[in-house]
């Protein structure tokens, strides 16, 4: 049985955004130099101005981040594994924070699979090896330029939403068949 899927309309974009309708499949790997920030638990988790941006249709951009810009001492190796078809395995990674609470002690706040990272990406993509990548949903808070970001819908894709791209992105119900 066919099952018909009605595309999105592309949203046209304003001065100074990008549509991810635009972005290629498959995808490219760009340089940033935006300023991006990862906190979870009042810890910064990760802090670079030099990680790489992935550019796929119809999805917000995800940041890949260079190692020696994150805090290693709060990721632990997840369970977690994934197959991308273009950029092959993906391993996850989980943040755990030891958050202070009023009175004193400390409470233990773990996110599972928080991150993911490709150690040894296909061809094209060798540039984000070992580069982290955050789902923004899976955080306290992700920042682009000082612009807190919002996450990407669904639980699948860990794309970056800010005011410089519009969509409709790919993430949420109904879009399973763009």
């Amino acid at each position: 049985m066919l099952v018909d899927v009605a595309l999105p309309h592309r949203i046209e974009p304003g001065p100074g955004q990008e549509s991810v309708w635009d972005y290629p499949r498959p995808p490219r790997v760009e340089p940033s130099t935006s300023h991006v920030v990862v906190l979870l638990g009042g810890r910064t988790v990760a802090d670079t101005r030099g990680g790489y941006r992935v550019l796929e249709t119809s999805q917000p951009p995800a940041f890949y981040l260079p190692p020696e810009d994150v805090d290693a001492s709060l990721l632990v190796p997840g369970p977690g594994r994934t197959w991308c078809e273009w950029k092959g395995a993906a391993t996850y990674w989980s943040i755990v924070v030891d958050v202070p609470v009023p009175g004193g002690g400390h409470e233990r706040v773990v996110r599972t699979d928080a991150a993911w990272s490709y150690p040894e990406p296909t061809a094209g993509f060798e540039a984000i090896t070992d580069h982290l990548a955050f789902y923004p949903q899976r955080v306290d808070a992700c920042f682009v330029d000082d612009e807190q970001v919002q996450a990407n819908e669904g639980d699948f894709y860990g794309g970056w939403i800010t005011s410089k791209v519009v969509g409709p992105f790919k993430g949420g119900a109904g879009s399973l068949g763009w």
